[in-house]
């Protein structure tokens, strides 16, 4: 242990990253940055390729960050999980997907730890930082390191610290979140948080992986029950005849007891609509069902078939139907001012949209074009001829790179789904 200890003090060492996507790339340049060697790990051969190349291709990194970090002679973008047998700890930032409607896919971890256990070292510190249910590192990645022959906590060192990435969340990066770490021992705890501390400020340390595990679930199951229920609320406002946003507004007036959550087409990214099923998975084989979980997840995957609906009752009362109506989404990415299309709604009230036979296109400052099982789109530019040309305008994401003032005066129908036009009536525009 204190071999271990004096190379992370000293720099010294050296640090595998398992993933090189939203998580595992600045984390690894975030050690890159303070004079660690890093091995960047990854099956995508196509990523490698790219970071060899000197190229970012996620939002929160630019080309001039990998230019910086390759040119350092300390980050080294390799397939070959071999090299790992040279890293004194080793940090794994798979994705933990859903296999099916609330069955946890772990395939990726798995095969991620079982390339650790094949080259595991004596003396070396493993994290995991990919999202997982409650028990997963003492239940399910222990044995299966330890069927290299060495033993969890006396021969190498194991921890859960969970990634709490934001992308594109500038004012949050992954060097200034806050970090969870739980250790299998005291001394897998210690040298945890010894080496995010190197990076990172402030280092939060639990009991146990299991409360590091639950730690993140807790986090992102409170967001989806929150943006369930304000989901919710928007169908409720729109039958009472209440705006839902003016309503949001006036309750975070209150300076306690109040957080305020904003609807919309429904839940994206990796984290929101895949964590919380983890919790609902592994509680459900305990014994316990959570309603709050599937309830808010099966809310918020409702959400496009609702947006659907609206679009159909106000197209109905202009005397148009949908089939055939020239429809137009504005935004497809997950979220505002990224360029990540994981489980974007906006994906699924196109697919409704094609599926109703409507003339549907698209256009997003991020996205240049789209495959949507099989079917290819290229994206249009926002234009006046674009615009007038159009039954309806969604603006489903709230982009910040956007004409809005033109496109509400250019386009003869504006369903805001995210507000962008608060505190504006016309009769063009509605709103969730």
């Amino acid at each position: 242990m204190k071999r271990l200890e004096n190379a992370i003090i000293s720099k010294k060492a050296r640090i595998g990253v398992i993933g090189m996507g939203y998580v595992g790339l600045p984390l690894a340049l975030g050690f890159v940055r303070k004079g660690f060697e890093v091995y960047g790990i990854d099956n995508d051969v196509d990523r490698i390729r790219q970071l060899l190349e000197k190229k970012s291709y996620i939002t929160d990194l630019t080309d001039a960050d990998i230019v910086r970090a390759i040119g350092s002679k300390r980050f080294f973008p390799f397939v070959d999980s071999s090299l790992l047998k040279k890293c004194a700890a080793i940090i794994i930032c798979v994705p933990t997907p859903i296999k099916k409607r609330y069955t946890p896919d772990i395939s990726f971890m798995l095969s991620a730890v079982r390339a650790v256990a094949k080259n595991l070292s004596r003396g070396t510190l493993v994290v995991l930082e990919s999202t997982t249910y409650p028990g997963t590192t003492e239940e399910l990645i222990k044995p299966e390191l330890e069927k290299s022959g060495l033993k969890a906590g006396k021969d190498f060192f194991l921890a859960f610290s969970p990634e709490r990435v934001d992308p594109g969340n500038s004012a949050h990066t992954v060097t200034q979140i806050p970090k969870v770490v739980g250790g299998l021992t005291p001394s897998c705890c210690r040298l945890t948080k010894l080496l995010y501390g190197q990076i990172i400020k402030h280092i939060h340390v639990v009991s146990s992986p299991s409360a590091a595990e639950m730690t993140k679930l807790l986090e992102n199951t409170f967001r989806i029950v929150n943006i369930g229920w304000v989901n919710e609320a928007a169908m409720m406002c729109h039958k009472f005849g209440i705006d839902i946003w003016e309503v949001i507004d006036a309750a975070k007036t209150k300076p306690f007891g109040f957080m305020p959550f904003y609807p919309g087409l429904g839940v994206g990214g990796h984290c929101i609509p895949e964590d919380p099923i983890y919790l609902y998975w592994k509680a459900k084989q305990r014994g316990h069902t959570s309603r709050f979980i599937k309830l808010s997840a099966d809310i918020n995957s409702s959400m496009p078939e609702y947006a659907l609906r609206r679009l159909e009752e106000r197209l109905h009362a202009q005397g148009k139907k949908i089939a055939g109506a020239k429809v137009l989404v504005f935004g497809v990415t997950y979220k505002k001012d990224v360029k990540d299309l994981r489980k974007s709604p906006s994906l699924r009230l196109i697919e409704l949209l094609q599926h109703k036979k409507a003339v549907v296109s698209f256009s997003d400052p991020f996205v240049p074009h789209l495959n949507i099982n099989g079917l290819k789109m290229e994206g249009v530019s926002l234009d006046v001829r674009t615009l007038a040309a159009q039954d309806c305008v969604i603006i489903a994401v709230d982009h910040s790179r956007a004409d809005y003032k033109m496109i509400l005066s250019k386009a003869s129908l504006v369903f805001d789904v995210k507000n962008v036009f608060k505190g504006v009536t016309s009769d063009r525009l509605f709103k969730l």
